[in-house]
């Protein structure tokens, strides 16, 4: 993986100079329109288990607490927040992250500590991935906050007495992550650069490609 890793370098620093005017007006934004710190950051687990500090743009309010699983709608995501995750803006700052070698453009999204201890037997091999700001998990669950909107909207209705920040969690520890692993494991083993420049574009361009048998 070499020419990943060079290419990883190169993205990421053309990157982190050309889009610096976005990067820039939605810093402002986030001063004028939510105040408080621009900048989320947060320990997440990357290669061989090693913790890093994750930065992304800020789109919840300051205090807001809660879960770590978000679900489409819920009040602590701000109105600007909510336009950042759409396009995906909110994970520029990830590109520094990139150049340092914390992550990669390509691979599984980084999860928080204690998911990590989660994963079992063969499961664990998907630490040897650098985590990365797209994939075919990622790809696959580019819509996750609304289907957990949606799965939360359903439970409801059918008379689930749980929380929705408890109905969120379960299907989120029990369905999806569960099957970003199943994902991640197939990419591990099927690495291809050439596929990884198809998902990079799919990602840029919103487009769904074929992988593995399914569309993600």
């Amino acid at each position: 993986m070499f020419l990943k890793f060079l290419f990883d370098r190169l993205l990421s620093f053309l990157g982190l100079i050309v889009l610096s005017p976005v990067m820039l007006v939605v810093a402002i934004l986030i001063m004028v329109k939510m105040g408080g710190p621009v900048l989320f950051k947060q320990q997440r687990i990357g290669k061989d288990g090693k913790q890093f500090t994750l930065a992304k743009f800020r789109t919840m309010k300051a205090d807001h607490g809660g879960s770590s699983v978000s679900v489409a709608g819920e009040s602590r995501i701000t109105p600007l927040g909510a336009k950042l995750r759409k396009y995906k803006l909110d994970e520029l700052p990830e590109l520094w992250n990139v150049l340092r070698g914390d992550m990669s453009f390509v691979g599984p999204r980084p999860d928080v500590p204690g998911y990590a201890d989660r994963l079992e037997g063969d499961d664990r091999e998907v630490l040897l991935l650098r985590p990365g700001i797209t994939g075919p998990a990622s790809l696959k669950y580019r819509n996750e906050e609304e289907m957990i909107a949606e799965y939360v909207a359903q439970a409801k209705t059918q008379g689930d007495s749980r929380s929705e920040q408890e109905i969120a969690l379960w299907y989120n520890d029990n369905m999806i992550w569960p099957d970003k692993v199943r994902i991640n494991r197939y990419y591990l083993h099927h690495y291809s650069f050439g596929m990884d420049l198809k998902m990079i574009l799919a990602t840029v361009l919103g487009r769904h490609i074929l992988y593995n048998g399914e569309t993600i």
